[in-house]
């Protein structure tokens, strides 16, 4: 299949697919003609990237992954620590985040939202407490 339809079949785009065979992730087989050609292992392989980006997976975690799904004598323990980490740099992330959003609030609260130009969420922008 070209990659059209191997985009259609796996739910990632062609751009994605150009750009994941050329960090490596995925080899597209090349026709005489130039032209890329997949086949339903490959399809299988971008389905695989795009359920583990779509849990937010780093592409070097990615690469890794794939390599312990291709190895059929991986140790399930392996794939669980990089889930584990994972979560664990989720959980810090959301914190982080839960975080910026608890400072954002603050400052909206104590800012008037009025005709007046001083304003608690500039200041705090440009370095100045007010």
């Amino acid at each position: 299949m070209n990659i059209g339809e191997a985009s259609a079949a796996s739910g990632v785009s062609a751009k994605m697919i150009r750009h994941y065979e050329a960090i490596g992730l995925i080899e597209a087989m090349r026709r005489p003609n130039g032209y890329r050609s997949y086949g339903p292992q490959d399809v299988a392989v971008l389905r695989f990237i795009r359920h583990a980006r779509d849990l937010a997976f780093p592409l070097e975690d990615i690469r890794r992954l794939l390599a312990l799904w291709r190895d059929r004598s991986r140790a399930s323990a392996d794939v669980k620590q990089m889930a584990l980490d994972h979560v664990a740099a989720l959980e810090s992330k959301a914190a982080s985040l839960q975080a910026v959003a608890d400072s954002l609030r603050h400052l909206a609260q104590h800012c008037q939202g009025d005709d007046r130009p001083d304003c608690p969420i500039l200041a705090e922008l440009e370095g100045v407490r007010e």
